[in-house]
């Protein structure tokens, strides 16, 4: 096996939970091959470079084998290896993240009536 899909590697490599959200995500420019924007048919090959954003934070990982079919945790870690200073990138993120919720307040209860339809219309509800 020389390449795979783009979309079928980013599942079974655990980024995201099925198939059709690894295919959104290139369709809305979330993954980048190689510092191009990537289709979700492209194929990708042992050595690119790429560039995953997704809920767990943003990644630039490089490409170390290929795989169609998902597999466990431990596996799936075993396909890429993340840069340096991705990792430290998210890490501190994610310190940022915990650190902001210390000074957050809870509201004390829940919302009335008039303040969930105003969340509502804020969130772009109808």
């Amino acid at each position: 096996m020389l390449s795979v899909r783009i979309d079928k590697w980013l599942w079974a490599a655990r980024f995201f939970k099925t198939r059709a959200l690894a295919t959104r995500a290139c369709g809305l420019g979330r993954i980048q091959c190689n510092a191009q924007p990537a289709k979700p048919a492209r194929e990708v090959r042992i050595g690119d470079m790429l560039r995953v954003a997704n809920e767990g934070g943003e990644f630039q990982i490089e490409v170390l084998l290929l795989s169609e079919t998902r597999g466990p945790a431990a596996v799936a870690h075993t396909l890429y290896r993340e840069t340096e200073a991705s990792r430290e990138l998210r890490l501190k993120a994610a310190a940022e993240r915990k650190a902001m919720m210390q000074f957050e307040q809870l509201p004390a209860g829940r919302p009335s009536k008039r303040n969930r339809r105003r969340i509502i219309q804020f969130r772009g509800g109808g």
